[in-house]
């Protein structure tokens, strides 16, 4: 009963970022129907449901979209559906016959989502990429990192799913909403250049007032400043602390047992390398439990740097139901939580083709035309 239940969108295929978008409208109680290659159809469907976290919550038909049988399959499903999101480069789908003027001439209010890394359009369009170029070349990449050394790529969380799938869905759902209103659907021309971009406009805002210094690692938020880091321990462990406003700064200063004249004033930037190596010498002296003895729950702004494992087990996360076990393998659940409509995962990841005959029959294929569609190889 999740706050999008009604909405259908149909998902071809693809890897990363146009999954998670996929994974996040199903979170949200959509009926996300995804089209995979028939190719990759097993003639036996193995017992357990294959480990993709990113795909959970949708039916899968398999269908060859070379053949133009297949792509009358799709263009069935989609004069049924909301929204469309596919991530191939620029120009695949047209040729494939499933592009968007292709797809809302056959439903006009047919919302279309393209995930892309560079976009549909401009001098990189049509090259290939990774997480790691789009994040590069939007300038989120270059500021990330510590003092006297090179950029750190933050996994493929920046471009791929925050700048990309997320922002995806979050189109995809201002696209159907308009179209609701309008009649008219449209294209959503989602890309990681762009999103990523987008999540480094509060850097721009402080470079604007002269809060950001060129210089990586040495600025309040990326780890230039000592109240903002994170420390090991005296087990190999880590905490992170973040005590950046006065009172919660005064917090951290009572609960290490220093003072102002030990660490130098807060914001005096001449004094942070010294003051963090007083800090980094002081937390190696205990563990990490011992400081969660010591900090946790109070207003340092203070948080035990855990482990995926461990997060799964902490009590405030078990308290909040932040994680899920959805057929026998635990997983972040979806977020973020409605008061009413409550988002839950639709079930694990399907086969490819696991719901072929399902999928077929909901969307008004009769039975002799789903044996005749396998039989000629358009659907598996």
């Amino acid at each position: 009963m999740g706050p999008l239940e009604g909405l259908t969108i149909i998902e071809l295929a693809g890897i990363g970022p146009g999954p998670f978008c996929g994974m996040m409208l199903s979170d949200m109680g959509a009926d996300v129907v995804r089209v995979d290659r028939a190719s990759t159809v097993a003639d036996e469907l193995p017992d357990r449901s294959p480990p993709d976290v990113l795909g959970r919550g949708r039916s899968s038909i398999g269908v060859d979209l070379k053949n133009p049988a297949g792509v009358e399959v799709v263009m069935r499903l989609v004069e049924q559906a909301d929204g469309l999101i596919e991530g191939f480069r620029p120009g695949v789908t047209e040729r494939l016959g499933l592009g968007p003027e292709d797809c809302m001439a056959r439903n006009p209010a047919l919302v279309y989502g393209r995930m892309t890394g560079w976009g549909q359009e401009g001098p990189y369009a049509n090259a290939a990429g990774h997480d790691i170029n789009y994040i590069s070349l939007a300038g989120a990449l270059e500021p990330i990192g510590r003092r006297g050394e090179g950029p750190v790529p933050p996994l493929n969380m920046l471009g791929d799913f925050g700048g990309g799938g997320m922002l995806l869905a979050f189109g995809m759902v201002c696209g159907i909403l308009e179209a609701k209103q309008s009649g008219r659907g449209q294209v959503v021309d989602a890309a990681m250049v762009d999103g990523a971009a987008t999540l480094a406009n509060f850097v721009w805002g402080l470079k604007k007032v002269g809060m950001w210094e060129p210089e990586r690692g040495t600025n309040l938020l990326d780890t230039g400043a000592p109240c903002y880091d994170v420390y090991r321990c005296s087990d190999d462990t880590y905490i992170s602390i973040g005590s950046l406003e006065p009172q919660f700064y005064a917090e951290l200063l009572d609960k290490t047992g220093l003072s102002e004249e030990d660490l130098g004033r807060q914001h005096d930037r001449s004094v942070w390398p010294e003051a963090k190596d007083r800090l980094a010498a002081l937390f190696a002296t205990k563990t990490r439990a011992e400081w969660c003895d010591i900090m946790e729950y109070s207003d340092v702004c203070f948080a035990p740097v855990l482990s995926m494992e461990e997060a799964a087990e902490h009590p405030h996360n078990v308290h909040r139901g932040t994680f899920v076990d959805v057929d026998g393998m635990t997983q972040a659940g979806p977020s973020p939580r409605f008061s009413r409509t409550e988002a839950s995962v639709q079930g694990p990841a399907a086969h490819p083709g696991q719901h072929t005959d399902d999928v077929l029959a909901r969307f008004g294929f009769g039975d002799d035309e789903a044996s005749e569609l396998k039989q000629s190889g358009a659907v598996a």
